[in-house]
């Protein structure tokens, strides 16, 4: 799969979580930068965990990751199909504020 990359304000970030005996995980909630702002999930996992270690809630960042995408058969037989977004990088950005109006210079011209 691609490499993406999403800007966002981080929402959330919960702890690291061992799933298993050989997984861990962490994820984080951003609110993107779009024109509709929605809130998007990441997981960084295993050794990445620890990335997002001194970030924290309300600083503007970009997120490198990668979709991931997995199906599962219940023990109905049903089967399913759930995707992730793995994050790998983390990055501190500055949102640009909106630039003012540039003044007007008055003069002593007489036109």
């Amino acid at each position: 799969m691609s490499e993406f990359k999403v800007t966002g304000n981080i929402k959330v970030i919960n702890d690291t979580v061992q799933v298993s005996e050989k997984f861990s995980k962490r994820e984080i909630v951003i609110t993107d930068n779009s024109m509709y702002p929605q809130d998007v999930m990441f997981q960084f996992a295993q050794d990445k965990c620890s990335v997002l270690d001194g970030y924290s809630i309300g600083q503007d960042v970009e997120i490198s990751f990668n979709l991931r995408g997995r199906e599962w058969t219940s023990p109905q037989g049903e089967v399913k199909y759930f995707n992730t977004l793995e994050g790998w990088r983390i990055e501190s950005v500055t949102v640009d504020a909106p630039s003012e109006a540039p003044s007007k210079v008055e003069s002593d011209l007489p036109f």
